[in-house]
């Protein structure tokens, strides 16, 4: 199966920095993409925000921290139609998984979220100075075969660039109303194994 992100970049995925090219493009038949890293900070420090965030943790979508040099690893495995991927954040208080499966629509790129894919954004990618650039552009809720547009969406800006031998990657969650709800940034060495 051919990687959303290969179809949604075509051409553009070879102006990727090489090592982002690899990240992003199809992960062989039989093999799974690895990373291990640690990331400076995740969630927000404003904890009014974590009673909502609690419950989006059960979902596998954000947790309710503020926490600084949380360890990670990230696995992405290719599907029939898609990429699914796994991270699990090591923070002080134990082991949390978040996960989302990437896929291509009708719209273009669709990050469906969490363990039973409760949310869907339509994403848009774009390569700047060899590095990937994504905002989403709409956040739906998903109940069942509905498809329920949320109003005022929080947008999400994920960059994903090289720092030396390592990937660098920052996702920001920023509402219209508010500013920055939820962040994630740091760094990971990556490779593609055997499944």
């Amino acid at each position: 199966m051919t990687s959303p992100w290969t179809l949604a970049l075509g051409s553009r995925l070879g102006d990727l920095d090489p090592a982002l090219a690899v990240y992003f493009s199809t992960i062989p038949p039989g093999s799974v993409g690895h990373g291990t890293g640690t990331f400076d900070r995740v969630g927000t420090p404003r904890r009014w925000l974590w009673p909502v965030l609690a419950l989006l943790g059960r979902g596998g979508i954000a947790f309710p921290v503020w926490e600084h040099d949380v360890p990670f690893q990230v696995e992405n495995r290719p599907g029939a139609a898609a990429i699914t991927a796994t991270l699990r954040f090591r923070f002080r208080s134990g082991e949390r998984v978040m996960r989302h499966e990437m896929r291509l629509g009708t719209r273009g790129l669709v990050d469906v979220l969490g363990n039973r894919g409760l949310l869907e954004a339509d994403l848009v990618p774009e390569v700047v100075d060899g590095r990937l650039e994504v905002r989403s552009t709409a956040l739906r809720l998903r109940l069942g075969r509905l498809r329920v547009p949320v109003p005022l969406a929080p947008r999400l800006h994920l960059v994903e660039s090289r720092d030396g031998d390592r990937q660098r990657v920052s996702v920001t969650l920023t509402a219209p109303v508010g500013g920055r709800l939820y962040e994630y940034a740091g760094a990971f060495e990556y490779r593609i194994e055997a499944a």
